[in-house]
């Protein structure tokens, strides 16, 4: 068949094509096990991020730049774990491996997305961090509402940008058969390996864009890490240093798993050619940060501690008002 026709037939019928995506296992005794542990991890991903959001937004202590830029993330991890997750526990319960081209573009769109705005916004609160420890006087003057506010709607508007340039460049490939996809949602390069036309393009834009996005808020990190540490370990007492270093120690953590997790996952897919072990790989960089960042935040950051006993407190008492006035409209009905 020629692949003029079947580029045709895909731009009129993509609500019908189907694509194969093989998920972590082959094995039906693993599947319910897989499910369970998938549905955990979204729902405490869910939930924690959740939590992070609801403390920051509710307490006006913690209506900082860096608490503005921790809520976003956490914003963030909820919809990039949404993009995927779901969609693999639903396939699962269905015992149906299947996803409609349009799904599987709309993944392949919000993936990158969410993927390079998380990028942008640990780059971003490095260098909160480093205006407030090495220019701690000009900090409110720097970092004020409006450059963050700017800094969110830029890092947004480029990474859609990025994401809607992959993912028009898609629908103009032709597929053929064999549509079979070695992970658990719809990754852009697994993809284009599915094309029966050119992808040279494709992958130029892929790699040449991924360098520039990457490369950029990286360096951002390391300059404002590295001049961070220049100035802390100027600092005479132990103390002064500790108190430093502590306010940093949640946000390194996180940019070490986010990175970490992703080069692993890069190194990992040169030196294997098993399509399990990759699908395997890919989900420490896709699920188990989005999960694990509320954790290190709320474990080793006293003001969100605060935050959430704070929030919670106040639902308690909410709460405790509801029924009071429940039991009162009771009482006034029955005499």
């Amino acid at each position: 068949m020629p692949a003029s026709f079947i580029n045709t037939e895909l731009r009129n019928e993509t609500d019908t094509l189907k694509l194969i995506l093989l998920g972590l296992t082959d094995d039906p005794e693993l599947k319910p096990v897989i499910f369970h542990l998938f549905l955990i991890v979204y729902l405490v991903t869910v939930l924690g991020n959740l939590l992070i959001i609801l403390a920051v937004s509710s307490d006006s202590h913690l209506h900082t730049p860096m608490y503005f830029f921790l809520s976003n993330l956490s914003f963030t991890d909820i919809c990039l774990s949404t993009t995927t997750i779901p969609k693999m526990l639903v396939n699962i319960q269905k015992q149906n491996q299947s996803i409609t081209y349009t799904e599987c573009l709309y993944q392949i769109f919000f993936v990158l997305v969410f993927g390079t705005f998380e990028n942008f916004l640990l780059a971003a609160m490095s260098y909160d961090r480093y205006v407030a420890i090495c220019h701690p006087l000009r900090y409110t003057a720097i970092m004020n509402p409006c450059f963050c506010g700017l800094v969110i709607l830029l890092s947004l508007f480029v990474s859609v940008a990025d994401s809607l340039i992959h993912s028009l460049m898609v629908l103009h490939l032709s597929f053929c058969t064999d549509l079979k996809i070695p992970h658990f949602f719809c990754e852009l390069a697994q993809v284009l390996k599915l094309s029966c036309s050119s992808t040279l393009i494709n992958n130029i834009l892929l790699y040449f864009l991924a360098c520039i996005l990457l490369a950029i808020p990286l360096s951002g990190i390391i300059f404002s890490y590295t001049q961070l540490v220049s100035t802390v370990l100027k600092i005479p007492s132990a103390g002064g240093k500790y108190k430093a270093f502590s306010t940093c120690g949640s946000h390194l953590l996180v940019i070490l798993l986010f990175y970490g997790t992703s080069t692993g996952v890069y190194i990992s897919s040169i030196f294997t050619h098993s399509s399990t072990k990759t699908a395997v790989a890919s989900v420490m960089y896709i699920v188990v940060p989005q999960m694990l960042n509320p954790f290190i935040y709320s474990l080793r950051n006293r003001d969100i501690k605060m935050g959430l006993r704070k929030f919670i407190g106040k639902m308690s008492s909410f709460h405790y008002c509801v029924i009071c006035d429940n039991s009162k409209i009771v009482k006034i009905h029955h005499s």
